[in-house]
């Protein structure tokens, strides 16, 4: 028999640049996610733009916060998930959302960019020299 998954992928470009939170020891980063169709309809081509509210947690946070920022154009891979809470006045609210598993940075600026700063950083450390020495090595 076929198994049959809650499976999600889309692509689109981030609302905000993300920030992890610490809930429980556990890092949860959210952000939103817009993707857009586009159609052609009565003579004229229309675009329909929707928000998708994704959700990561511990090492995917850190690596998200990491390397995403705002208009970060991606491919998410993640599962539905719908929730609810009661709020300050006990209406109960529902949210469905998507957990992702995966993700991988379409923007081909943003990735040479993170490339360079990686290889800044491991250049900064490696040279860095101890302000507490009094002789240079030159």
């Amino acid at each position: 028999m076929l198994s049959i998954r809650n499976q999600v992928q889309l692509i689109g470009h981030l609302g905000f640049d993300p920030t992890v939170k610490v809930i429980n020891n556990n890092q949860l980063l959210s952000v939103n996610l817009a993707t857009t169709d586009r159609y052609f309809s009565k003579g004229e081509w229309r675009d329909d733009t929707q928000w998708h509210r994704l959700v990561m947690w511990n090492k995917l946070a850190e690596r998200a916060e990491k390397y995403l920022f705002k208009g970060s154009y991606v491919l998410i891979h993640g599962k539905l998930e719908h929730r609810s809470y009661e709020d300050s006045n006990g209406t109960v609210k529902y949210i469905t959302e998507i957990k992702v598993n995966n993700f991988i940075l379409l923007d081909k600026t943003a990735q040479e960019n993170n490339k360079i700063n990686s290889l800044v950083e491991e250049a900064y450390e490696k040279l860095k020299v101890d302000e507490n020495e009094e002789e240079l090595p030159f």
